[in-house]
């Protein structure tokens, strides 16, 4: 791998995995370290938030039935229809993503490159929206089948089947981490986490990439 930031610019990393891999913890163990950081789903957020144009267009396209009492997005009744309907999911995607897009390009262009050699992006559909290709390196979290669904389903407040059905609304997991240039496994302790990003921080600094 070349060394952007010798170019003159950040060097971009993605942060992906499945659904409940432990993401989160992972990004937020990077930023730990001192690393600039950015998430996807809370720009996908702001994107669809009171007043938006993004907000608007899911009304139009879904209904305001998906409001709740204060005017804001019902994000788990319309998470319940697009993860149970893909052209109800791609249609919503269309409508978010070229604004996370927009937002996360603009972030990126503003890091000094001096300060910030490295910046991560956590993006849970990487792979699915097309966009491997613009970041210098990936990285997939993952962690075994039974975890995920177990995390899912306390965090969601969802069933078994409901679970499982989020689980294959995205590119298998084993595929992202076939594709990935470093794998980080979240089932054992946070220390044992910590110690994997510690390693791949310091690799993605060498310019390393494929784990």
């Amino acid at each position: 791998m070349n060394d952007p930031a010798s170019a003159g610019r950040t060097r971009r990393v993605a942060l992906t995995g499945g659904i409940a891999t432990g993401k989160s913890h992972v990004r937020a163990a990077f930023e730990r370290l001192g690393v600039a950081t950015i998430d996807a789903d809370t720009l996908a957020r702001d994107a669809v938030a009171p007043g938006s144009a993004g907000l608007d267009a899911v009304v139009h396209r879904f209904g305001s039935h998906f409001l709740d009492s204060d005017g804001g997005l019902n994000r788990r009744a319309l998470a319940d229809l697009v993860f149970a309907d893909p052209q109800a999911r791609l249609d919503l995607e269309a409508i978010i993503h070229p604004e996370v897009r927009r937002a996360m390009d603009a972030w990126f262009a503003s890091l000094d490159p001096a300060k910030h050699a490295v910046a991560i992006a956590d993006i849970p559909l990487l792979y699915e929206t097309g966009r491997a290709g613009e970041f210098d390196a990936v990285i997939v979290t993952t962690c075994h089948p039974d975890v995920q669904v177990r995390r899912i389903m306390e965090r969601d407040r969802v069933s078994e089947a409901a679970a499982r059905q989020r689980i294959a609304a995205q590119l298998p997991l084993e595929e992202k981490i076939g594709r990935a240039d470093f794998v980080i496994r979240t089932d054992g302790t946070h220390a044992e986490t910590a110690q994997q990003v510690a390693l791949v921080l310091e690799r993605i600094r060498r310019g390393e990439r494929r784990t």
